[in-house]
């Protein structure tokens, strides 16, 4: 197992070409979000913009609207229960982020459903959350997962368990993990105290920053918002870019850590602009 260190982010975050213009950077949907969780999709959409992604698109309940338009103003939005407007923005995205705050409900799974079954070669579809739970429990959406587009897993260790049957005692066993992970053909990773990142080349890196003021609700979903941003602009390996995203992450904590007893998600969120043009170039 190697180790992710601070070189990745020299090596991926990149000074932005003069020439550039909002679709240079890539577009990024963020799914989730029900009536009473639109939290964690505003705090992933909003990860999303403040770390650079061209356009960034929430489809959440329509309940969220208000929220979504007053919290991240740089965002669009979306009703995931408009099914014609929610397929054409799904076919149009390079990054779609699924899970966040969407709930286990049947309206939930209808979602999931959407997504798996119109997502394309060429796209990356980070699946975390809610749609993790709801995958690992309806085989109907076993059956519809996407074979076509680069699958990324971000379960923390309760969702792991669901989804590979391997008990939390057990997940320190990381021969175990990667044939769990190998056998959904999708990138894992596993939050967790020095979280783990599996690829499907068969490489396995361990994160060792971060730190207990993290542990506090929607930092997950800060993460794929990164992650989703990350994808969408920079070019280098995909397996580069994602440690690159989760490095920086825990980084902005620790450092944040230094001074605070419990770091917020948007505590990160605010910090994620200057901490780039930090490493940059």
């Amino acid at each position: 197992m190697q180790s992710i260190t601070v070189e990745i982010l020299k090596k991926v975050i990149h000074n932005r070409p003069q020439n550039s213009f909002k679709g240079t950077f890539g577009k990024v949907l963020i799914v989730g979000g029900n009536s009473n969780m639109g939290g964690a999709a505003i705090m992933a959409g909003s990860a999303a913009v403040h770390t650079g992604a061209g356009l960034v698109t929430i489809a959440t309940a329509n309940e969220n609207l208000t929220a979504v338009h007053t919290s991240v103003p740089e965002a669009m939005f979306v009703d995931y229960c408009d099914d014609k407007q929610f397929v054409s923005l799904i076919n149009e995205v390079d990054v779609i982020v699924l899970g966040p705050g969407l709930g286990n409900n049947q309206t939930a799974g209808r979602v999931v459903k959407t997504v798996f079954t119109n997502v394309k070669s060429g796209q990356k579809l980070i699946i975390d959350g809610s749609a993790i739970t709801l995958l690992a429990q309806n085989l109907s959406l076993k059956s519809v997962l996407p074979t076509a587009a680069d699958l990324i897993f971000t379960p923390h260790q309760m969702e792991w368990q669901r989804l590979s049957g391997i008990l939390i005692a057990d997940q320190n066993d990381v021969q175990r993990n990667q044939q769990a992970q190998q056998a959904l053909n999708a990138t894992v990773i596993l939050k967790k105290h020095h979280s783990e990142l599996y690829f499907p080349d068969g490489e396995v890196y361990q994160l060792l920053a971060g730190n207990a003021a993290m542990a506090t609700g929607g930092m997950g979903d800060t993460l794929t918002g990164i992650l989703a941003a990350f994808i969408a602009q920079f070019k280098e390996p995909l397996g580069e870019v994602i440690q690159a995203a989760v490095y920086m992450h825990s980084k902005i904590a620790d450092e944040l850590a230094k001074s605070h007893y419990v770091v917020l998600p948007t505590d990160i969120i605010n910090n994620l602009q200057g901490f780039m043009k930090k490493y940059c170039g």
